[in-house]
């Protein structure tokens, strides 16, 4: 199988990438840094790795958000955790992981996960539905064509809701999503406010409420156009929120 490695400290990847060769019938593909570069490792036009081997503790985005969102792909690769911590290993296989090897490393038990893998890419096994409860996320994922998009949810503006997706509109744009409005309000309070029933923006970009002639309001944010409707039900708490903005 084409093996990716996920670890921040360059001994560990090297280790790991000697116990694969000295495996046999394995190909290491890459080795990567952080959660982001494994997202675009597996999802890059390159030939996408079977199998990630993927420590937990890395900056930026960690390994269990970033095997959440390989869990999304229509054909993800099979996640092998390799940690020093043991505390991990229910949201590791809450997040559908084959495996959870803790360091160092033994080449038998690294034999032993790959097989899982194997066989879970053999359709043998079937993969538990990701579990995104517990950690807050560090981005969402779009899905464009087979690939993902990450958004980093430090840089999302507003949220949205049009029909059965939610649009994220950002610094450099926007991206649609298939999270609900009300998951991401749970997830992120509070980050976002609820300003209307179909939109949240984020508590840093909402500098000013406006009252239209006919009565009716709409918040101005600070670093989009937008001029976003707010509801009745909504004024009330928005006029307390800005006052401590």
């Amino acid at each position: 199988m084409d093996v990716l490695i996920a670890d921040d400290e360059p001994l560990a990847r090297e280790r790991l990438a000697a116990l694969v060769d000295g495996l046999g019938g394995h190909r290491v593909v890459g080795a990567v840094a952080d959660g982001r570069a494994v997202i675009e490792a597996c999802t890059g036009p390159e030939a996408r790795p079977e199998v990630v081997l993927l420590d937990i503790e890395m900056p930026g985005m960690d390994g269990l958000e970033a095997a959440r969102h390989l869990a999304a792909l229509a054909s993800p690769p099979a996640v092998v955790f390799c940690t020093a911590y043991d505390e991990h290993a229910l949201a590791a296989f809450e997040a559908a992981a084959v495996d959870y090897l803790l360091k160092p490393v033994r080449a038998e038990r690294l034999a032993a996960a790959l097989q899982r893998a194997a066989e879970r890419r053999a359709g043998r096994q079937q993969m538990a539905a990701p579990a995104l409860t517990g950690r807050q996320r560090s981005h969402l994922a779009a899905r464009l064509r087979g690939s993902l998009r990450l958004v980093p949810v430090a840089d999302i503006h507003y949220l949205q809701a049009e029909e059965k997706y939610v649009v994220v509109h950002h610094a450099r744009g926007e991206d649609l999503v298939e999270d609900s409005l009300k998951s991401l309000e749970a997830e992120f309070a509070p980050r976002f406010l609820r300003i209307h029933r179909n939109c949240l923006v984020a508590r840093e970009q909402l500098v000013e409420l406006r009252r239209n002639p006919d009565g009716s309001v709409y918040a101005l944010l600070r670093d989009s156009p937008a001029r976003l409707e707010v509801s009745r039900r909504c004024l009330p708490l928005l006029k307390e929120e800005l006052k401590h903005l």
